[in-house]
């Protein structure tokens, strides 16, 4: 009985419960929340043998003992626990300095919301990870659940291997090195308020019952700036309708239609009295709204609140605005009248403006602007300083900025989009809106965009894309793909924001956009579900972007290679930088040249040129015939590739895609050494055509005269 009771191990240490079986080795941690369970069997090797873990040896309690071939206690693994983090440490018996490894093999229950990530960055990561379908890399060491905002953090060791099961569950396997002391402990953390406690304090899950997914449509400032009309507007959107629409475009978004509007600056536009320019939209904003609805889009607004240029409102409502002690208005970018965000007068009617716009005219989609930004030009800096606080009606009220932007969706309702611009996360847009514009506009006023505009926005997203589908949905504000750009640029700039699965709001004139720059802004669309798996801050020009792609029939990387110099550069990557397996084969295609790579082992290098992008999707070599790519859209197979299979039996490879009427999608496959395409067929009604490309790669083109799943079969021979 005692020897029984000595091979159970039972420790309660911080807020963790520890329970070890000799008997099989088996190790549980199970946090006292109840969310986290990490449970497997210890196995340790040094020399080319086996050792045993078994129960202490002595009467220190707190550590089980590594028991040599001889019997011998050489070493131990001591526990120790604090709050809600517990660490177990291999070190050697006083004397000794042997090798070994230790080994963990087996499972972490966590919530059922949670997802595999990376918390912890390191200097001199070359590589942006990226996911959507909950995928597994080598670099991953965090699950972390957006609903809850809770992480388990695992730290330390020498490697570690998360494996995504489903339901909140995950295989796992942990190697420690005892005779590395930087790689000798193993640590479990539970970290309630993961971004609440780091980045952002107003934390709160993205409503996706309200804005399920990155919102998606055109605006007409950055290419007609205060000069568009109403027809404009409705020109533009017919363009739209045809090309764009059938892609997923859902928002049509009006810019600069308040009164006086049609002349820069904003400061002097008329932007809290609800007045139309009448000479640009003379039938008013509601008309407006019902003819974008007419077409099938969903109106937007932009609105620019926290000031007026208006002098006749300003001498109506004088106590409402900031004054100086010299008694005179206080200026913004909003307005030549800045809104004192403490009288209760102003947020009233900040909230009623909103609400006339959302419930009596029927706009879906708010941009609200001049919230934040990069100094005191925008008001939620301008509201902190301290000699304009003392400028206040309420001088002491702590949260005049929260006030203005819980007004505005009190306003425009629980059911609207809201897209705070800027919107920063470490404020409380984050509890309010939707989305959040990252950084400056990508022109500036009446120029076309420009390299540096270009480089600011990738900027912007790498520094804040830890964010995007997790505190809210990022705006990295238009993508111009007009001839202004070279070619290389634009491709630079789709991929910039369409790889990362951020918000896609086109801004050309799109009757002037050439097929090629149009079919730019159709790979764009619809937004892929695509999560941060970097849960951190990235301050350098990453040149690796590297989506990881799960589906349930397949998984793949999508990686671009960005060169954000002027000259040609050759770039690349080892697979293990992406988290892959440096020994195995990868097939890679090359999107935007339509170029196969060949089969690649260990790294991957090609030249990019000055100012542009490769990018490459990334299958491990199969020995049967595979999918490679698809031109439909930048993820390459993840939004309208919707089933694959491959049947052994028959050698055939069936699969569905998702296709939009009238627009050819070609697929790419791989055919190893042996094989052969006998015939490619499709659903009725479907054109279908396959040719033979260098390489070993078969083209299937498939035509859809609907919108529709088209089924495909490509039968092989051998």
């Amino acid at each position: 009985m005692g020897a029984l009771a000595a091979a159970l191990v039972s420790l309660t240490l911080g807020n963790w419960q520890v329970t070890f079986q000799e008997a099989d080795a088996r190790l549980e941690l199970v946090n006292a929340s109840g969310e986290a369970r990490v449970s497997g069997t210890l196995a340790f090797t040094s020399g080319g043998q086996d050792w045993r873990v078994v129960a202490p040896r002595d009467a220190v309690t707190n550590r089980l003992a590594l028991l040599d071939p001889r019997g011998n206690v050489q070493g131990y693994l001591a526990f120790q626990g604090e709050g809600d983090r517990l660490s177990l440490l291999a070190y050697h018996r006083t004397a000794q300095s042997y090798a070994g490894q230790l080994r963990m093999t087996g499972s972490v229950a966590f919530t059922p919301d949670s997802f595999a990530c990376r918390t912890q960055p390191f200097k001199g990561s070359r590589v942006l990870q990226l996911g959507t379908g909950r995928p597994d890399t080598d670099l991953n060491d965090s699950l972390f659940d957006p609903e809850r905002d809770r992480g388990l953090l695992l730290r330390g060791g020498s490697a570690r291997r998360l494996a995504t099961q489903g339901g909140g569950r995950y295989g796992l396997t942990l190697d420690a090195a005892i005779h590395e002391a930087a790689e000798a402990v193993w640590s479990f953390t539970v970290e309630r308020d993961y971004y609440r406690n780091r980045y952002v304090p107003y934390y709160k899950p993205i409503n996706r019952a309200r804005c399920p997914s990155p919102p998606t449509g055109w605006m007409s400032w950055n290419i007609y700036f205060d000069k568009a009309t109403a027809e404009d507007n409705l020109a533009e959107a017919r363009v739209g309708q045809k090309h764009l629409q059938p892609f997923g475009m859902e928002f049509w978004h009006i810019e600069s239609w308040q009164d006086n509007s049609d002349s820069l600056p904003v400061s002097n536009f008329d932007n809290l009295s609800l007045a139309p320019n009448p000479r640009q939209f003379p039938l008013g904003m509601k008309r407006l709204a019902d003819d974008i609805r007419a077409l099938g889009f969903r109106p937007g607004l932009w609105t620019a609140p926290f000031g007026t240029g208006s002098t006749n409102f300003y001498l109506a409502h004088k106590a409402w605005f900031l004054h100086g002690p010299d008694g005179k208005p206080l200026s913004t970018w909003n307005g030549k009248f800045t809104i004192d965000p403490t009288h209760p007068e102003m947020i009233n009617h900040l909230r009623e403006i909103h609400r006339i716009a959302s419930r009596e005219w029927g706009y879906e989609y708010f941009k609200i602007d001049g919230m934040s930004g990069r100094g005191p030009g925008y008001c939620a800096h301008f509201f902190e300083r301290p000699e304009i606080r003392a400028c206040f009606k309420d001088p002491a009220c702590p949260d005049p900025f929260e006030r203005c932007v819980r007004a505005f969706r009190e306003g425009i309702g629980e059911d609207r989009v809201f897209l705070a611009c800027q919107g920063h996360f470490t404020g409380p847009e984050a509890a309010y809106a939707d989305a959040s514009r990252t950084g400056a506009d990508i022109v500036h006023p009446n120029q076309p965009p420009k390299w540096p505009n270009l480089l600011n926005q990738a900027r912007c997203t790498l520094n804040q894309i830890f964010a995007n589908n997790i505190v809210f949905f990022a705006d990295p504000d238009t993508l111009m793909v007009g001839d202004y750009l070279g070619i290389e640029q634009a491709r630079l700039a789709a991929t910039v924001v369409a790889l990362p699965g951020q918000m896609m709001f086109s801004g050309d004139k799109l009757a002037e956009l050439k097929p090629e720059r149009m079919r730019l802004l159709q790979q764009a669309l619809p937004v892929c579900d695509v999560r941060p798996l970097d849960l951190f801050p990235v301050f350098d020009m990453l040149p690796v972007w590297a989506l990881h792609v799960r589906r349930p029939f397949a998984e793949w990387q999508v990686v671009a290679l960005f060169n954000w110099d002027e000259k040609e550069a050759k770039l690349g990557f080892a697979f293990d930088e992406l988290g892959l397996d440096a020994a195995a084969d990868y097939a890679v295609y090359e999107f935007w040249t339509g170029t196969y790579q060949g089969e690649r082992k260990t790294r991957f290098d090609m030249p990019v040129p000055g100012h542009g992008v490769r990018l490459l999707a990334v299958h491990r070599a199969q020995a049967v015939p595979h999918f490679l790519s698809s031109d439909r859209h930048i993820t390459q197979g993840g939004v309208e590739l919707a089933s694959l299979a491959w049947d052994g039996a028959r050698n055939a490879l069936a699969g569905t895609v998702k296709a939009v009427k009238d627009h050819p999608v070609t697929l790419r496959f791989r055919a190893p050494q042996g094989f052969g395409l006998a015939s490619a067929q499709a659903g009725d009604g479907i054109t279908c055509q396959a040719a033979s490309e260098a390489g070993g790669v078969v083209a299937v083109k498939l035509l859809s005269t609907a919108s529709q799943d088209v089924p495909f079969t490509l039968s092989w021979k051998r």
